[in-house]
């Protein structure tokens, strides 16, 4: 299945969705030295990033989430790619800075996780 998006941050990328219906936050809600989510009671609580491409509608919190996906890429443990429904400026920045390709506009629920997906500039492939 192909999906089309529009480039936030061009690139490639493929690996296995890690899919959130709900929005993420990389400030406080994921571990900068594990790459795992750690906020209790999200729906991916316990569950790493590292790798994969992470599928979520929007970012919320802190401008600092910027800088923290940038220092989870320095530390190895950044998704690969990331896809929203709507990308606001705070993963915006993030995807820039720690150059991970990202998109939005795509209608997200088409994507579970495990898939294998990959993005490429503004198109997104799924292979269930």
């Amino acid at each position: 299945m192909k999906l089309k998006a529009r480039t936030i941050n061009s690139g490639t990328a493929s690996g296995i969705a890690l899919v959130s219906k709900e929005p993420l936050s990389f400030f406080g809600m994921i571990d900068p030295e594990t790459g795992k989510i750690i906020e209790r009671g999200h729906e991916l609580e316990g569950e790493s990033i590292k790798d994969r491409i992470l599928v979520f509608p929007y970012g919320k919190g802190s401008t600092v989430g910027s800088y923290v996906l940038y220092r989870l890429k320095k530390n190895n443990l950044a998704p690969r790619g990331i896809i929203n429904s709507e990308c606001e400026p705070i993963i915006a920045i993030g995807a820039i800075i720690s150059d991970i390709p990202c998109v939005d506009k795509v209608d997200i629920s088409r994507i579970k996780t495990n898939d294998k997906v990959t993005i490429d500039n503004d198109l997104v492939v799924i292979n269930e």
